[in-house]
């Protein structure tokens, strides 16, 4: 069969991989449910369009291992139910191309022109319609939740929905179609990357090759997969838009001075609950944040586990401004965080192509399994931070920053990147200043003092810790106006005549 010599006989290991899981899932299905009682939904664009091939060489495949060697050219079409949900808002050259795909591989055509639910309704009442083949795929709007056999949602009509290429990125669509050269719908040749109706649809702008004469590379030549939706015009609201976009610039510092905002910082690391080593990467970045004008509101280690990662990731990433969770990176059981950040945002981890390209720049081909499983990121709410001086891009979700740093020195170079990096979201707000005075006076004799100075500069904090139970006591006085933390600080030593000295912060 064509398609299967076609990619099996190419050089691209992630293609073959891909296509022996979506056939497998494809033959699967077939040996499930009956032939008559299976359907295929087919759009014309360019991911049903990998489907039906894939459904071609599965149902061969399923043929011919099942000892079905009869009319063995009979079936290489694979003449499966299929369904047409035909839109007067459709593109023409979509329609097209339908008809003349159907017509060439021989497919029974059920047109339907209702919206997608009734459709379904009418055509499951009229023929028995156990599974549908459907070429949702990764970043889909609809993929969230999906599995490769997936029962229909709640309230619609039931069914088993096969999702063959589930897994694929904008990339391994691509791949498979220039590989088996298979004919697809012509408006991919001249710039659209993602197809919906004539009214929410342009070429995608980053394959212009010209502003005046309007011409567009096909959409194969499009290096980012994350942007293949960029030709869909929906409307957004361009003042909320750039209201945040001037919030998290840096322009605007003078506004920004006395804002404290907050941020929480997750370890995660067994091997810091058991004792076996010692954070230090956490402290340093308490300190880095607390010098541009942040303040850390919480810091906890949790286990290198995924919902452990999840229910801190939850509690922190409503309550603060940023979250950074650093540990557990990597591709090691133990190496949740990734895992536990999409669980806490209720998405899947799925493959993104420009992190698996740095991947694969740094390692070559030494990674674990036929895929490469590091470069599975939450899905839909990932912005990769990517600076000339990181070996790897550092990842962002939504507020959820994730570290790589092991180390302190690791930990200056990627802070230095953040702060280079306007994505980032870090906002240089005025520093806090800090003063710190020792005393040999107890507690008792203090006590009363600082309740009531707590209350005269409600605007600074006032902490206390002691190096040892028989050591000096020292007075933190910390806040962003310096005046006033100067004032606390001469009101409290002058309640104490010579019983307070200036000490350094580390004492």
């Amino acid at each position: 069969m064509e398609i299967n010599e076609a990619v099996r006989g190419c050089s691209d290991r992630r293609m073959r991989t891909k296509y022996a899981n979506a056939v497998y899932v494809v033959q699967r299905a077939f040996a499930l449910y009956p032939f008559e009682e299976v359907a295929f939904s087919f759009n014309g664009g360019k991911d049903s369009t990998v489907l039906l091939h894939l459904i071609r060489a599965g149902y061969y495949l399923y043929k011919k291992d099942s000892g079905d060697v009869a009319e063995m050219d009979a079936v290489k079409n694979c003449p499966l139910r299929t369904i047409y949900f035909e839109s007067p808002c459709a593109f023409p050259e979509i329609n097209s191309f339908t008809y003349e795909t159907v017509s060439t591989y021989g497919l029974p055509l059920e047109t339907i022109h209702s919206d997608f639910k009734s459709g379904l309704e009418g055509l499951l009442k009229e023929k028995p319609t156990k599974a549908i083949f459907i070429g949702t795929r990764i970043g889909d709007p609809n993929a969230v939740g999906q599995e490769q056999f997936s029962p229909s949602s709640p309230g619609w009509p039931p069914f088993m929905r096969v999702n063959p290429i589930l897994d694929w990125s904008y990339r391994d669509v691509w791949s498979f179609l220039l590989t088996c050269k298979v004919k697809y719908c012509s408006l991919y040749d001249q710039g659209y990357t993602s197809i919906g109706s004539i009214h929410d649809t342009v070429p995608n702008a980053l394959l212009s090759d010209s502003s005046t004469e309007k011409i567009f590379r096909p959409a194969y030549m499009l290096t980012d997969g994350r942007l293949e939706r960029a030709g869909r015009t929906k409307k957004t609201n361009q003042n909320i838009e750039m209201n945040s976009v001037a919030s998290n610039g840096t322009a605007s510092i003078e506004g920004e001075q006395m804002i404290s905002r907050a941020a929480s910082i997750i370890i995660v690391g067994d091997e810091i609950l058991f004792g076996t080593t010692e954070d230090k990467v956490g402290a340093a970045l308490c300190k880095k944040l607390h010098a541009i004008g942040w303040r850390v509101s919480h810091v906890a280690v949790v286990r290198n586990e995924i919902d452990s990662v999840s229910e801190e990731v939850e509690r922190c990433k409503s309550m603060d401004d940023m979250v950074f969770i650093f540990g557990g990176l990597g591709p090691l059981h133990s190496d949740v965080s990734l895992a536990g950040v999409a669980k806490a945002f209720g998405v899947r981890l799925a493959p993104d192509e420009e992190f698996e390209d740095y991947l694969s720049q740094l390692m070559g081909n030494n990674y674990t399994g036929d895929r490469n499983e590091m470069a599975l990121l939450p899905e839909g709410i990932t912005e990769l931070l990517n600076h000339k001086k990181l070996p790897l891009p550092l990842i962002k979700c939504r507020n959820v920053i994730t570290l790589a740093a092991t180390n302190a020195d690791e930990l200056d170079t990627e802070w230095d990147c953040l702060l280079d990096t306007q994505e980032s979201g870090l906002v240089q707000a005025k520093p806090f200043v800090s003063k710190h005075l020792g005393t040999t006076l107890t507690d008792v004799q203090i006590a009363p003092v600082l309740a009531k100075l707590c209350l005269e500069f409600s605007d600074v904090y006032i902490g206390c810790h002691r190096i040892s139970r028989a050591g000096p006591l020292v007075v933190n006085l910390t806040g962003k106006d310096n005046q006033r933390v100067e004032a606390a600080a001469e009101k409290l030593m002058s309640s104490f005549e010579g019983q307070f000295s200036q000490v350094d912060s580390c004492k």
